[in-house]
């Protein structure tokens, strides 16, 4: 006898509240009956927008651990988005187990990964984002950059794979940061050329540094539905800091709050009834931002990869903001919805909704497209390199298994004492016994200055390097948080007390059990220097041979530093 859907959900309700456990089979049935669900959601008012960002030019579906370390400091201590496992579930209300719970934490992420299957994918993106506009069809597509880059397909094309992509998904606006890794002259092309007709790119704070005018338009104003609406790009405050300058080298960048209040004012002035800021600032800076910058709606961030599952609200001077983050991979997509009478906003609607690959058929156009673009470089996408026994990944304030990784076949084979490796947000995981392909090696290295190098410190000169890094982290003003997460280190291990101001975090560095001397010289194994004019083996091809030769990754211990003052902080795992 065959059970109906309700009856088989009717069962597995029972059998959980009898404390039996479900196997894999079961657990995802009764996700692909809560799918239907997972993606309802009902219209609300008469101005809306999707939106999504961070994706890291990951075209097809991946797994991505969600960080078990994600610290804040000073006033963000405890906050959103600095919260991970069981303390997010609790503040955003989302029970234990299920389908959510993977999706926006760590917590049994291997086991749970095997349950619910990929997430991401532009095909199963593109079958969402159909369906929602058949309900809203006025509603805009927003991307939050960090698009174009991420993935070797994407670096082998020179972006225009990810260019293609999001044209056929239906992008109306994007803004930017890692696609200025591909050069001013490349961006510009793609503006004038590939988007014009089918997307705005906009960014208020990318000016030029002789007269100060703006490179890109700063915002947009269209009718929806009847009702003015403007949106405001913010492209990454800090791109010629964290990247390499010589890229942009006729481009400032800034967060340039008075300007943005300057823009606010106007497009208000010119009649826009919501007002809405794309922004790949990170949402602390956001949070920030929205407590000192009057009009602004809605916050729709990037940058940091925090899926959060609620906006904060913030008060400001002019009411308030809602501040959100949609996470990274094409792992989520979020749909906000505005009820506009009267000239105000008069309520919200919001719903982040992960992409379960297993509960959302991919987009037959689409897939098409992606294994068009894939197709001349299947091969050398599918080459094995080695086996993993480990959960590989990257997320998280400090080194992740995969960071790890990378570091020791620097180490190895630049016969290096420690290796520093950049403290980047992107990068999928992978689950015990996968295959570690060049096509995974290549998603947490995919960049345009991708050079290896070997360079002599002294013990001071490290210090100094890791005290610089830890305060663009944890900088208690947002402000000043201009870099990603905390550089990876190899080979040395250290303690940080991410609450003591600048030259005082790092702490007791050693190096095979002996405290290293401040006038004594080592050699630092690294990649991905922004300097201009570096040369060295591309980290793919040393990182690959590494992994040729040792066929087998198994038992990687994660160089974490010890925390210092940290006890009870909810952004880390307990």
């Amino acid at each position: 006898m065959s059970l109906s859907r309700r009856e088989f959900m009717q069962l597995l309700a029972a059998a959980s509240a009898a404390g039996m456990a479900l196997d894999h089979r079961d657990a995802l049935a009764a996700s692909a009956g809560a799918g239907e669900r997972l993606y309802d959601v009902p219209g609300f008012g008469n101005v809306s927008f999707l939106h999504f960002t961070d994706c890291h030019a990951q075209l097809t579906p991946v797994y991505f651990r969600e960080p078990s370390m994600n610290l804040g400091v000073g006033g963000a201590a405890g906050k959103a988005p600095h919260l991970v496992g069981e303390a997010l579930l609790k503040h955003f209300k989302i029970r234990p187990g299920t389908a959510q719970a993977h999706a926006f934490s760590y917590l049994d992420f291997a086991q749970a990964a095997k349950t619910y299957g990929k997430v991401g994918g532009f095909a199963h993106l593109a079958t969402l984002v159909k369906r929602l506009r058949s309900g809203r069809p006025h509603a805009w597509l927003l991307d939050g950059g960090d698009t174009w880059q991420g993935s070797a397909t994407s670096l082998w094309t020179n972006a225009q794979d990810m260019v293609d992509a999001c044209k056929k998904l239906g992008v109306d606006i994007m803004t930017s940061h890692w696609e200025h890794t591909f050069g001013a002259k490349r961006v510009q092309e793609i503006v004038e050329k590939d988007l014009k007709g089918h997307m705005e790119f906009l960014a208020h704070n990318i000016k030029t540094t002789d007269f100060e005018d703006l490179v890109f338009k700063p915002y947009t104003i269209r009718e929806m539905n009847g009702v003015p609406v403007a949106v405001i790009g913010q492209a990454f405050p800090y791109t010629p800091i964290a990247n390499p300058r010589y890229m942009v080298p006729d481009w400032t960048f800034g967060i340039q709050e008075d300007h943005l209040q300057k823009m606010v004012d106007e497009v208000r002035g010119k009649g826009a009834q919501v007002v809405v800021l794309l922004s790949h600032n990170g949402m602390d800076v956001d949070l920030k931002l929205a407590s000192r910058v009057s009009g602004i709606d809605a916050i729709l961030g990037g940058h940091t990869h925090d899926g959060m599952p609620a906006p904060t609200v913030v008060k400001n001077p002019g009411g308030q903001t809602l501040v959100t983050n949609a996470g990274s991979n094409t792992k989520f997509l979020g749909v906000l919805d505005f009820d506009v009478r009267g000239g105000k906003v008069q309520g919200y609607q919001y719903k982040l909704m992960p992409i379960f690959a297993n509960l959302l058929p991919a987009d037959a156009d689409m897939q098409a497209f992606i294994d068009g673009v894939r197709a001349p470089y299947k091969a050398r996408l599918e080459e094995k390199l080695a086996v993993t026994e480990d959960l590989l990944y990257r997320r998280g304030n400090f080194n992740g298994s995969w960071d790890q990784v990378i570091c020791d076949a620097l180490i190895d084979v630049k016969g290096a004492d420690l290796c520093f490796s950049p403290g980047v947000r992107w990068g999928t995981s992978l689950l015990p016994g996968d295959t570690i392909t060049m096509e995974a090696l290549m998603d947490q290295t995919a960049i345009t200055y991708p050079s290896t190098t070997l360079n002599e410190f002294t013990g001071a000169q490290i210090k100094d390097i890791l005290e610089d890094v830890a305060d663009n982290i944890f900088n208690p003003d947002p402000y000043y948080q201009q870099g990603g997460d905390m550089v990876r280190v190899g080979g040395m291990q250290y303690a940080i007390a991410p609450n003591e101001r600048m030259g005082q975090r790092i702490q007791n560095m050693r190096l095979k059990g002996k405290p290293v001397e401040a006038d004594k010289t080592y050699k630092v194994a690294g990649w991905a220097s922004v300097q201009e004019g570096v040369k060295g083996e591309p980290v793919w091809d040393v990182v690959a041979g590494h992994l040729r030769a040792r066929k087998v990754v198994k038992g990687v211990k994660i160089n974490t530093p010890t925390l210092v003052g940290m006890k009870g902080n909810p952004g880390m795992a307990a």
